[in-house]
């Protein structure tokens, strides 16, 4: 048996580690936002760096931070975060970052992929590690000003100060993460697993799961309502099941009648043909030709994903879906009886 993963608490971390040190968050998005505020209320110096004066710009000052010029905050900085789309990581790099950063200084990442897959070339002197929140950066910061966090990876791609872990800790328990758990990990483990993960069933496998349920009930002559129903809404309830109990306390909650069908007819859907695609998914992600894949496709416009949204936009399961979640936001019960 494996032995059970080393867990880095609160408690356990200085962030001595970082002071004098200043952070340059560029972007002021959704981590953006909840790094730079966690961080200031966590007393480490900020500047949020953007390329233009705009809304996130005018949020900023908002918020009560100082937003600069992205090539000015990383002047001034000696940590330098990435909180950008991973798409525009390399333009901004070479535009507004590596003309303008102290030697030495460290680039911190979100995610990563612009690291592994060496869109920016790395400084022989620069610290390089990632602190991975496991959430949208909403959460993270709703979390912490509750005094919680959310659980978060963290992995150190080049240590040239032999402090590189050290600040990568410092820099999660500052933004709230190592109040809930931090874990280790690696830059290539995170990027795999997680390209691997939306791909399959987060955001792939379950959207084409849901819709292929969704029409085959609605061609065999049922209500798209009922349709809905059965393999969409109440996907939430199991999902939160899973969440709170497991897969085995998920099965345990439902009806006799659900655990046996789920159990005989789940591994006949998802059966080693499928199985086999999902290495192939994987292999595609190790090797890099994802990566490829993707930024041929962000550099012409995006147009598998602005005709995938319109398509899915239109669809029967969408529509209907919408007119059902608008009708139930007012209150109006299904099914009541009146005499």
């Amino acid at each position: 048996m494996r032995d059970v993963v080393k867990v880095y608490r609160d408690e356990e971390i200085s962030l001595n580690v970082l002071e004098g040190k200043s952070v340059a968050i560029l972007g002021y998005g959704n981590q953006g936002r909840a790094w730079a505020l966690n961080l200031k209320d966590s007393r480490i110096k900020v500047y949020v760096g953007l390329e233009r004066r705009g809304s996130s710009w005018a949020k900023a000052l908002e918020d009560g931070l100082d937003p600069l010029p992205t090539s000015e905050a990383v002047s001034k900085a000696d940590i330098i975060a990435f909180l950008i789309p991973d798409m525009i990581h390399r333009d901004i790099w070479l535009k507004s970052v590596k003309p303008y950063m102290k030697e030495g200084a460290d680039l911190v990442f979100a995610h990563a992929f612009t690291v592994y897959y060496k869109l920016v070339d790395i400084p022989p002197k620069s610290d390089v590690y990632m602190i991975a929140p496991k959430s949208p950066g909403e959460l993270v910061r709703r979390s912490y000003l509750l005094g919680g966090g959310v659980p978060a990876l963290v992995a150190v791609y080049q240590d040239a100060s032999g402090k590189a872990f050290d600040k990568a800790l410092a820099m999660a328990k500052a933004i709230g993460c190592a109040r809930a758990g931090v874990i280790k990990t690696t830059f290539k483990e995170e990027v795999e697993t997680d390209l691997f993960g939306e791909q399959v069933i987060l955001v792939g496998g379950i959207v084409e799961l849901i819709r292929a349920s969704f029409e085959t009930l609605v061609e065999a002559g049922y209500q798209p309502e009922l349709a809905y129903f059965e393999t969409i809404n109440e996907l939430k309830l199991i999902v939160d099941m899973i969440y709170e109990r497991g897969l085995g306390g998920m099965l345990r909650a439902v009806s006799d009648t659900a655990k046996y069908g789920g159990l005989t007819v789940g591994k006949f859907i998802i059966d080693e043909s499928v199985r086999e695609r999902m290495r192939k998914v994987l292999e595609d992600v190790r090797s890099g030709k994802f990566a490829e894949r993707w930024l041929e496709e962000y550099s012409r416009g995006m147009p598998t994903i602005v005709e995938g949204l319109k398509e899915i936009d239109n669809s029967v399961e969408d529509v209907v879906g919408g007119q059902l979640r608008e009708l139930m936001a007012k209150g109006l019960r299904w099914g009541t009886h009146k005499d």
